[in-house]
This record gives structure tokens, sequence and C-alpha cells, in this order.
């Protein structure tokens, strides 16, 4: 059915694409809500302090 050069490649091809499949669950499950939610909380913070820092300049 298959001669041996033909079989390597095709566990090349299956080992291949099992590793991107994997790396694209990984990283649409953890790697990019991960980064998403950073940003979110790192952005809050900023506006957090800017009002703040608005809030005792008004004051003083």
């Amino acid at each position: 059915m298959f001669d041996f050069d033909q079989y390597l490649g095709f566990l090349a091809f299956l080992t291949i694409l099992t590793i991107g499949f994997w790396l694209m669950i990984f990283l649409l499950t953890f790697v990019i809500p991960y980064w998403v939610f950073g940003s979110a909380m790192e952005r809050f913070k900023e506006i957090k302090e800017e009002k703040k820092a608005k809030r005792e300049g008004r004051v003083a």
C-alpha cells in the first residue's frame, strides 16, 4: 500500500497536523483569554488611577 518513504511522510504530516491542532487549542483556551483579561485589568487600573488623581487634584 505505502512505500517506506510515503509512510514516513504520512507520519510527519500527521505529527505536524496534531501539533498544530493542539497549539491552536492551547492558544484559544489559555493564551488569548489570559492576554485579553490581563490587558483589560491593566486598563481598569489606569482608569482608576486617573480618576483618583483628578479627585486629589481638585481637593488640593
